[in-house]
């Protein structure tokens, strides 16, 4: 691997000069650039600490596609800003010669796997940090494969470039551009080292489909058996704790793809919310902070001391940590497994109407994918209790370039397919909504994940939830049987009906948008008040 610049070309329309790039660094290259150059810092226990600035999550205003011939059709445009080709070549242009006289960082990745589905995408980083980064997160190849390596798409990431809205028709100085006849995605002002990530993810979701293969925003486990399980879930359902079993082996926490050969992970690490992270609440994820390699976005450390603070959001709320999966004890060497046994939905209801556990038809699936639904309650801090319905297709809008009901009637199709046992799990208010009621135990979630991953549920007594029309098990072992019919726990059942009333018409309202777009099993899927 070369350590001096290459001249290596890049082999993408409008970037045929030769750029200062240095290729394929080890980690420790990284480390060493980072601290010296870039103002990085080292904390005890060897963890490398870097600050993003004013960016500190995803800018999601600042997403652009390039809106040509070849994704004219194919992009769900309603969900997605486009920019023209002219204002991409312009774009382009300027980022072009903003590299020239940049010190760069370039690498050789796949994102994926599986070895026929992988994406070979060769990613260009102004920082050294971001380089150790992507070369944890993405997959990385062997010294072989490195020998006739040929990347299919190109990601830059100049945190120092400065977009024009007026001249690139963009809506700041931060832009996220992706070029799909190019082959190409530009990051420009923002350090948050998640765009890079997430455009990977991005460009799997928009190729993957015509090759019927499932790209997913979720997390996946297997037991010893090969029986795995996919977690889907939005922020704040319990998708990462819960799919971080002792009993069972993790195969990735984010992102994944569902092929005819089985389940495989796009990443080759994890990328964990670090706010008031603790080594009792999460000690594998914890462990990682103590690790050289570990990379901490926005953590807050003592200058002194180096001792770091995962209960100051001084920085950020959404502080993260990048580490490769092989520090996770018991995570998936391989990144596959085989053909799932159980799909779980994750939804954290603080209206406290869904039943902790329930049942759900293929179709009942693929409408509840297409809700994405969760509840947050925000602003709690002012006083502010009313909980906020948020509804996002495939538990993952942003990442998805196709129409929803495009990855709806794969997820349905390979469901049946494959036989497989499909969940949706509460895990958020009983007793009544946030304010009155509490949380769902998190013991009981556990027992109740168990028992449908064991298959202990496969023969029990159901019984038709009378707004949602999915299938609630009258007993769980090791739960109490009271948890599991919501109206009971409520002291005032018809306050429990009106609330009900209204989650299910937030479910109607959200889900118009596809009604014209679903056949008429799917649309008998939708829940009717009692």
């Amino acid at each position: 691997m070369t350590s001096n610049p290459s001249t290596r070309t890049l082999g993408v329309p409008g970037f045929t000069a030769d750029y200062n790039i240095h290729w394929n660094w080890t980690p420790a290259r990284f480390y060493e650039t980072a601290v010296q150059k870039e103002n990085a810092e080292v904390a005890t226990g060897g963890a490398l600490v870097v600050k993003t600035g004013k960016h500190t999550g995803r800018s999601a205003t600042d997403k652009f596609v390039v809106r040509d011939a070849e994704t004219e059709d194919k992009v769900w445009w309603e969900a997605a800003d486009h920019i023209s080709t002219e204002q991409y070549n312009a774009l382009r242009e300027d980022f072009e010669g903003h590299m020239h006289g940049l010190t760069l960082y370039g690498q050789d990745t796949f994102g994926g796997a599986d070895l026929e589905h992988r994406l070979p995408v060769q990613i260009i980083t102004e920082y050294a940090w971001h380089g150790l980064f992507v070369h944890h997160l993405l997959r990385q190849p062997t010294a072989d494969e490195l020998k006739s390596y040929k990347p299919e798409y190109t990601i830059i990431n100049l945190p120092s470039f400065r977009a024009n809205p007026a001249r690139h028709g963009v809506r700041s100085e931060t832009v996220i551009c992706v070029n799909m006849t190019d082959k190409i995605v530009l990051i420009g002002g923002t350090s948050y080292a998640g765009e890079t990530k997430k455009s990977v993810f991005s460009i799997m979701n928009y190729l993957l489909p015509e090759k019927r293969v499932m790209p997913m925003h979720c997390s996946v486990n297997v037991d010893d058996d090969d029986n795995s399980a996919i977690f889907f879930g939005l922020s704040g359902t319990g998708k990462t704790t819960l799919s971080a079993n002792p009993d069972r082996t993790l195969v990735g926490d984010d992102e994944h793809g569902w092929s005819e050969h089985g389940l495989f992970n796009f990443e080759g690490g994890c990328y964990a919310k670090m706010i008031r992270l603790s080594a009792s609440s999460e000690p594998e994820i914890f462990a990682t902070t103590k690790m050289w390699g570990t990379v901490l976005e926005n953590v807050v450390m003592d200058p002194e001391t180096r001792e770091l603070d995962f209960d100051d959001a001084t920085l950020a709320e959404n502080s993260r940590g990048a580490y490769d999966l092989t520090a996770i004890p018991n995570a998936s060497p391989t990144g596959r497994c085989g053909q799932p046994k159980n799909l779980i939905m994750l939804t954290a209801d603080a209206f406290g109407v869904l039943p902790p556990i329930a049942c759900l038809t293929p179709q009942q699936a693929m409408y509840h994918f297409l809700s994405g639904y969760t509840a947050k309650v925000a602003g709690t801090e002012k006083g502010v209790t009313e909980p906020t319905a948020t509804f996002s297709a495939c538990f993952g809008a942003p990442f998805m370039p196709r129409h929803p009901v495009i990855y709806g009637e794969l997820l349905r199709d390979l469901i049946a397919e494959h036989n497989v046992n499909c969940w949706i799990v509460n895990t958020g208010w009983t007793a009544g909504p946030y304010g009155t009621g509490h949380r769902m135990p998190i013991k009981a979630t556990r027992a109740m994940l168990n028992a449908a991953l064991d298959g202990k549920l496969t023969n029990a007594a159901y019984r038709k939830d009378e707004n949602f029309g999915f299938e609630v098990p009258i007993a769980v072992p090791g739960v109490d049987t009271a948890l599991l019919n919501p109206r009971g726990t409520w002291s005032d059942g018809a306050a429990y009906d009106a609330q009900a009333h209204k989650l299910v018409e937030m479910f109607i309202n959200n889900f118009a948008k596809f009604e014209s777009h679903v056949t008429d099993d799917v649309k008998a899927a939708a829940p009717h008040a009692a």
